[in-house]
């Protein structure tokens, strides 16, 4: 019996492969820009990828899509909202510190808890106006010392203040150069450390040609010292028994930068306060010669170094001039300059509120581990003996 032929249909160029038809296929009748994950998976079915991935990379070829008007409108609305009610939180707990239960050392940890989880809504605002209102702050204090409690506080403490900064210059530079620090970066700290924080690392950068490297590492060490020397220091003074006057002389000699000198001793002891503002006014005053030494330094070092230009603390001769008005005024005047000096520490409170808004997460990560321990030894060396010097 003859074998049947199979018959075999031969296709054309024009029909379709064997196997699955394409899912595009069945979605005809849909719209063409459709965004659906029904659209999305047969995007992906028809490269060849599995059914997850085909969801995965039909979303993907969705984000370069443009987005109909009905959806940007509601995810531009839902990111104002956000921004809306994350800077009125901010402001809200800002304003806060200014009521009678604000205190320094809540309001640096408020603002940096609000930074590190929410986010500064302000970051450039805030950077300014801390420094603005710092300077007025320690010029409202001035209001509420008359000039010869100033001049009496700031000759009975000069002795502590040249000896502690030639002591710490001396003692930052040794530790950082067994440590392996940059040069840079270790003259930074020290200077930080020993003058006044991040001001005397914003006027002796550039006088040596700082790189922006060296100054972001040095800035964010000397601030999370700062920040810890808030709170530290006034468990230490109330542990070994200091006195106001003691604890203002050490806080003013040992921790970085003003505004935590004032909270420390505005939290420990509220006759602690004058004392230890005077002190370490008069210990900021030697940003202005120790920059233009490290510009001599630096240009000794390298011949590209050019003009030194200095922005000296101004703000500290108008202090000595409220300390002055003071002391002149009559008697009848005084409760108006008390006032002001209320309005003064109110406004240090709300300083260090801004403060601790300015701690990011980046800040944290550009501290080094060297640098970090350059800075811890010297802030530890020189908080040790200041306090026995300050206790002999």
């Amino acid at each position: 019996m003859p074998r049947k032929r199979s018959k075999v249909r031969v296709r054309g160029a024009g029909s379709r492969p064997a196997g699955p038809p394409p899912a595009r296929e069945l979605f005809d009748d849909a719209r063409p820009r459709t965004r659906t994950l029904v659209d999305a998976a047969a995007m992906g079915y028809r490269k060849g990828s599995t059914d997850s991935e085909a969801v995965r990379s039909g979303m993907r070829d969705r984000k370069h899509r443009p987005d109909h008007p009905a959806e940007a409108a509601v995810r531009a609305g839902r990111r104002f909202g956000g921004e809306i009610g994350r800077s009125a939180g901010f402001l809200a707990l800002g304003a806060s510190m200014a009521t009678p239960w604000g205190s320094p050392p809540l309001a640096m940890a408020l603002g940096a808890a609000f930074a590190l989880t929410v986010g500064n809504p302000f970051p450039s605002a805030t950077s300014r106006w801390s420094h603005k209102l710092l300077q007025a702050s320690v010029v409202g204090l001035g209001f509420g010392m008359p000039l010869g409690a100033v001049i009496a506080a700031g000759g009975a403490g000069i002795g502590y203040t040249v000896a502690g900064i030639a002591l710490a210059l001396a003692l930052g530079l040794l530790i950082g150069r067994r440590l392996g620090v940059d040069e840079e970066t270790a003259l930074l700290i020290t200077a930080g450390t020993s003058i006044c924080g991040g001001s005397a690392i914003a006027a002796i950068g550039p006088a040596i040609g700082a790189r922006s490297e060296s100054m972001s590492v040095a800035l964010a060490t000397v601030f999370v010292l700062n920040g810890v020397a808030l709170y530290l220091f006034p468990v230490i003074g109330a542990w070994v028994g200091l006195g106001p006057e003691q604890f203002a002389v050490w806080a003013a000699v040992a921790i970085h930068d003003t505004s935590s000198v004032v909270g420390a001793a505005a939290a420990y002891d509220p006759r602690a306060l004058e004392t230890a503002t005077v002190l370490k006014l008069a210990r900021s005053l030697w940003i202005v010669p120790l920059a233009l030494g490290a510009a001599h330094w630096a240009r000794r070092r390298s011949a590209a170094m050019g003009t030194v230009r200095l922005r000296p603390p101004w703000f500290i001769a108008f202090f000595v001039l409220a300390a002055l008005a003071r002391s002149l005024a009559p008697a009848a005047a005084e409760p108006v300059f008390d006032g002001l000096a209320r309005a003064a520490r109110i406004g240090l409170t709300l300083t260090l509120y801004l403060i601790g808004a300015l701690l990011t997460r980046e800040t944290l990560r550009a501290v080094g581990v060297r640098p970090l321990i350059q800075g811890v030894c010297l802030w530890a060396a020189m908080g040790a003996i200041m306090l026995v010097w300050v206790l002999a």
